[in-house]
């Protein structure tokens, strides 16, 4: 093979997709590993870059055609050495020219000045931060303008990201597709409406609040008022994930909801405020839903719902089966309160679901109106495969016996049911019918219970959530 010429080696190389086999390839000779380094395009670092500068440089002088680089320091000490630091980052924009994809985990080093080095990198599309405390809106509205094709960015936990004019920026320049704003404490929902026309080009938001600090202030109600007059262009939305938000009637958020047209996926996880009348809007417009997760607040259960009560019940859930011929992944949830609302989903609006859509997979948790009669009505769901029981309290033996007989049913999870024990898993046993058995911190159900009652089978008990 010495007389080939380099493109075709590099051709030949490129077929070997395992990462492993291309390594011992290049282990053949010089110029195979000076080959493979080139054809490398990803690496995943985290405590061992150190020092960090050398190492990177030397990476990155190996790996010359890298488009993808994370960098993550969870679980760093001091004693593992220095953190990177804005001159690495000032090593990434000058030694990477192709770097499409940056991820950084707990880089607490990083500061506006490591993000201006990297706005020179003008093929930068997806930027994902997590936890950068020193980043500022300064260090971020620098970079989205230097890299002009940025079409996803992440901020977790980017605790004083507060000037705006990045949003704005981003609102204007309309090339952002995925926008996810987790925890960043300054960062509210009336903030969003800065987007402007770049609503259009979105296709997954997600959006989380810090429910602790949230609740220790007053909500901005001004915040949300800007939005009263606002027409919202997210037409293109697929995906949306709203967490601990204030749904304000009629406005924000709400016509958000409202106006995707092509979601395929939302999940509301305690989003104070929402309505029957947001849900139903949606079920009417957005027929290609395929996935809805709902995390409702029990009644008291935030200090917020004394004066903004619980407006979700069977009407939402009637709507979503009545309109979404496609959805086929529901997860239901009520929060840790004593009980859930009184108001809230029946077994009749589960069965609903059931009965009407295709649905493939089902989550419950806290959902204290499935019993046993709802297992029995699973026998007839065809589409079932991967059912997830959660602190399903009314469920016993008896219910549980029937999971048997789900037609397509591979997979069962089982977490903290209080009514179920061995008996409710012989028929199972022996039979592989399931591919997937999963109990965990049911204190009834034993280790030598669930043996042979699927093809794999993972147990653990810790039962001090309890007490």
């Amino acid at each position: 093979m010495d007389n080939l010429p380099d493109e075709l080696l590099l051709d030949i190389l490129g077929r070997i997709k395992r990462t492993t086999d291309r390594s011992s390839v290049s282990l053949t000779c010089k110029h195979f590993h000076k080959l493979a380094n080139g054809l490398r395009t990803s690496i995943r670092v985290g405590c061992g870059l150190h020092p960090a500068s050398d190492a990177l440089t030397a990476l990155c002088n190996r790996f010359c055609n890298l488009e993808k680089v994370e960098i993550f320091y969870s679980g760093w000490m001091s004693k593992l050495g220095k953190q990177l630091d804005d001159h690495g980052l000032l090593i990434l924009s000058s030694h990477c020219p192709s770097l499409k994809d940056l991820m950084l985990s707990y880089c607490t080093f990083i500061t506006d000045a490591g993000l201006s080095y990297l706005a020179s990198c003008s093929k930068l599309a997806s930027l994902k931060l997590n936890f950068a405390p020193r980043i500022t809106g300064c260090g971020i509205l620098s970079l989205v303008m230097g890299c002009k094709g940025l079409t996803v960015l992440h901020l977790i936990r980017c605790l004083n990201v507060s000037s705006m004019e990045w949003l704005e920026y981003l609102g204007n320049h309309e090339m952002l597709e995925d926008f996810c704003i987790k925890n960043c404490r300054v960062i509210g929902e009336g903030d969003l409406i800065k987007l402007g026309s770049t609503w259009r080009k979105l296709k997954r938001l997600q959006f989380e609040v810090d429910a602790n600090y949230r609740y220790m202030k007053l909500y901005d109600r001004l915040a949300v008022d800007r939005w009263q007059k606002q027409w919202i262009p997210c037409e293109n939305m697929l995906e949306l994930s709203l967490v601990n938000c204030v749904i304000s009637p009629g406005r924000g958020l709400a016509c958000v909801i409202g106006k995707c047209k092509n979601l395929e996926k939302i999940h509301l996880d305690m989003c104070v405020g929402v309505r029957d009348c947001d849900i139903v809007c949606l079920a009417q417009k957005s027929s290609n839903l395929r996935s809805i997760s709902l995390r409702v607040p029990s009644d008291f259960s935030l200090p917020l719902l004394q004066n903004n009560p619980l407006r979700l019940t069977d009407e939402s859930l009637k709507a979503v089966a009545q309109n979404c011929s496609l959805l086929d992944t529901v997860r239901l949830s009520f929060s840790d309160g004593e009980f859930p609302s009184f108001s809230s989903f029946t077994l009749n609006g589960i069965l609903m679901l059931i009965q009407m859509c295709p649905i493939r997979e089902l989550a419950l948790d806290h959902v204290y109106s499935f019993n046993d009669v709802g297992m029995q009505a699973l026998c007839s769901a065809q589409y079932l495969q991967i059912l997830e029981l959660v602190r399903c309290q009314e469920i016993t033996d008896e219910g549980l016996q029937l999971a048997g007989q789900i037609p397509q049913l591979c997979i069962l999870r089982l977490r903290k049911c209080l009514g179920v024990a061995d008996d409710g898993l012989k028929p199972l046993v022996g039979s592989y019918k399931l591919e997937l058995l999963v109990v965990e911190d049911c204190p009834q159900i034993s280790e030598r219970g669930v043996q042979g009652a699927a093809k794999t089978v993972s147990f653990k008990q810790d039962l001090s959530w309890m007490y």
